[in-house]
């Protein structure tokens, strides 16, 4: 069968020299489910740029549909019928899921937009693919997985054949998941050819008909999904054996070092997003919580780091109230934070790696004599950091902003770990990274928990969330619904249903202390 999409020894080298593509064959058959995978810096993002028309490669060629073509915008690439869902949802929130579909592409009465036919033209797509979607419902009022519905179904209005998706499941619960599928699927069934992005090897098994691994830039491998294991594809990702689920052993919590007691938050418009949330979490443990993104996690991180103000409730950290504490005396209490926004609240993108890793400790003696920066010392602390933590980096003067999203997120986590916390809050801490950063960032967790460490780990994941955590929350429309002390005492079935807010704990079942 001829290729729908033949991308030919593509290389790609950016101006500060780093070989993002090198000879890079990737070839996908029409109608297929071809799985993309590969760890942060292996080159997929930026072979999918080049396909999408947001880069362009300094050698190699593209064909298409059976000709040689030339793919200088995403506004081409549209035009030629390929589509891009990215992890990073594009939709405008005051406007409704016909508008957002339609946008740019408008069907018009005069000068005006046809709300009518918007409407009709979503839900005729919406039948045809079995993608529900409510066409009058604004963005900012639907769940995270009939946003992405939105989006698939703009990229159909626009005539694509051929989807990129990029993480698709990240933020979906397992009854979303299937649902995707299922819609996967169907649009396999009606001829579309579809390129999965994705670090959840379970999914890429599950979905795949073909899978093609990247490492370091290059193709290391191509195979039927079918004939390959999990840990066939991980080891081609990281060129060794990796572990799929971390042994932790059991917990042993002695004090509690984070109480947090009936905090309520309102957004802006007056919206209550926190709505009473009380627990605990103790030295030597992992309390987990679970949820759909959306329903309070964020505010509730950002709370405990001193980044927005509780408009109730109480924070006690080892016994002294930290209510609305701001977040450099919540450090010199001993909080780290892995936050969800890496880029935004983690690093400063164009400061150097060591001046990354030492940015909340640069005042210490060892570190500055007199307001003078001693240079040697935190040029051998930073190196001691990158060998321990595994960050590949040029060198520590190298800009974080020129590293993949696993080793910023190494960058944080080294920061983070080694100022030995009493309490951790992670915040979503392996999004977007590969199966060896995530084992990676997951061994350190538990390590910390084990040495004493209270952490407090707030994820979409299920599978992350109940690997790691003693005890477990969920967290549904700004409440604790659900509390087990044990993460093995609920299956992610019934997980997923306690977060769609469809079954939820008696109040004194749910009680979180």
């Amino acid at each position: 069968m001829q290729d729908l999409l033949r991308m030919e020894s593509i290389t790609k080298v950016y101006p500060n020299g780093v070989v993002a593509n090198r000879d890079v064959t990737f070839a996908v058959k029409p109608g297929e489910i071809h799985a993309l995978v590969g760890e942060n810096g292996a080159g997929k993002t930026t072979l999918m740029k080049i396909l999408f028309g947001l880069e362009q490669p300094d050698a190699g060629s593209i064909v298409y549909e059976g000709r040689h073509v030339r793919i200088p915008s995403p506004h081409a690439a549209i035009a030629m019928g390929i589509g891009m869902v990215h992890q990073h949802f594009m939709l405008a929130p005051s406007l409704t899921v016909a508008e957002n579909i339609v946008l740019g592409a408008e069907p018009r009465r005069g000068p005006f937009l046809d709300v009518q036919a918007a409407v009709e033209r979503t839900e005729q797509l919406a039948k045809k693919y079995n993608l529900p979607v409510d066409p009058r419902a604004r963005i900012r009022d639907i769940p995270v997985g009939m946003r992405q519905k939105v989006e698939i179904l703009k990229t159909l209005y626009r005539g694509a054949r051929l989807l990129v998706l990029d993480e698709p499941t990240a933020v979906l619960t397992p009854q979303e998941t299937v649902e995707l599928f299922a819609a996967l699927e169907n649009l396999k069934a009606h001829g579309h050819t579809i390129i999965f992005i994705s670090h959840k090897l379970r999914e890429v098994k599950q979905i795949s008909d073909r899978v093609t691994v990247m490492r370091r830039g290059q193709v290391v491998g191509v195979a039927r999904t079918a004939e390959v294991t999990e840990a066939d594809i991980s080891r081609m990702m990281v060129g060794r054996d990796v572990v799929l689920r971390i042994e932790k052993p059991p917990a042993n919590p002695t004090r509690p070092v984070l109480q947090v007691k009936d905090v309520r938050y309102r957004s802006e418009l007056g919206k209550e997003v926190l709505r009473g949330v009380t627990f605990s979490v103790r030295a030597g443990e992992i309390v987990g919580v679970a949820g759909v993104e959306g329903n309070g996690q964020l505010e509730l991180a950002e709370i405990l780091t001193g980044l927005r103000s509780a408009h109730g409730g109480t924070v006690i950290i080892d016994g002294v109230d930290a209510t609305n504490a701001p977040p450099h005396r919540l450090r010199a209490m001993g909080v780290s934070h892995i936050p969800e926004d890496r880029m935004t609240h983690g690093v400063a993108a164009k400061a150097t790696v060591e001046e990354n890793l030492i940015s909340d400790r640069f005042h210490r003696p060892r570190f500055q004599r007199f307001g003078v920066l001693r240079r040697k010392a935190i040029r051998d602390h930073s190196l001691e950091l990158i060998r321990q933590y595994d960050i590949r980096t040029p060198g520590p003067t190298a800009a974080v902003s020129s590293l993949s999203g696993g080793n910023i997120q190494k960058v944080i986590v080294a920061r983070e770990f080694s100022s030995e916390p009493k309490l951790i809050i992670a915040n979503q801490p392996t999004r977007g990274v590969d199966v060896g950063a995530a084992e990676f960032i997951h061994r350190q967790l538990v390590d910390a928990a084990r040495a004493g460490a209270a952490v407090l780990l707030i994820s979409a994941d299920l599978n992350e969330v109940m690997a790691l955590s003693d005890r477990l929350l969920v967290l549904y429309n700004g409440e604790i619904v659900a509390s087990f002390a044990h993460a093995d005492q609920v299956s992610e079935e019934e997980l997923g249903l306690y977060m769609l807010g469809l079954k939820r704990q008696a109040p004194s079942e749910a009680v979180a202390v």
